[in-house]
């Protein structure tokens, strides 16, 4: 990242001064990888109260700005810092949620064309298998929403299975 400018004003930018902000610069620097394209950077005195204003300039035309006040110069660097850096994490979480979007959509295409040529799906299902006569599995699938039951059979003590045909009886299959 190129540091374009470190202004002063009515104060003298001293290099232990330089410094801090360029160690503030560098964790934007961080966390923007190599997005970061150039820094501006004022610092302001005004009787007792230190002013930093960052200006950050990232890749795609993005002006990141952080304003920090404070009574020293580390405390108003640190909250100009801090203002940038919430801004730059946002922009990256976009970015890389961008590719990740991207790429998630390239990945459901592919089981919906597999779908296509492939034909119907088999969905697996887990029902409980409770021991109840025939007259009970009838009743049971008249009371409810349910397409079937599958019982096992309180007299021959087999699993079997019970459901309502188009015509309105009920088939019951008791495999051998």
């Amino acid at each position: 990242m190129r540091v374009d400018n470190i202004t002063g004003r009515h104060v003298e930018v001293t290099p232990p001064l330089r410094r801090l902000v360029d160690q503030a610069l560098a964790k934007l620097e961080r966390i923007l990888n190599d997005r970061a394209v150039s820094a501006t950077v004022t610092l302001t005195k005004e009787k007792y109260r230190h002013i930093v204003e960052i200006l950050l300039h990232a890749r795609g035309d993005h002006r990141l700005t952080g304003v920090g006040r404070g009574n020293t110069w580390p405390l108003a660097v640190r909250q100009a810092q801090q203002k940038v850096e919430q801004q730059a994490k946002k922009l990256k979480s976009k970015w890389t949620d961008g590719r990740h979007r991207s790429a998630r959509a390239e990945r459901s295409d592919a089981p919906a064309r597999a779908d296509a040529v492939a034909g119907p799906r088999i969905v697996r299902g887990r029902y409980p298998i409770k021991p109840m006569s025939i007259d009970d599995a009838v009743l049971r699938l008249d009371s409810g929403s349910e397409a079937f039951v599958v019982f096992r059979d309180a007299d021959s003590d087999r699993v079997t299975i019970l459901y309502r045909r188009k015509d309105g009886n009920f088939a019951l299959i008791d495999p051998e």
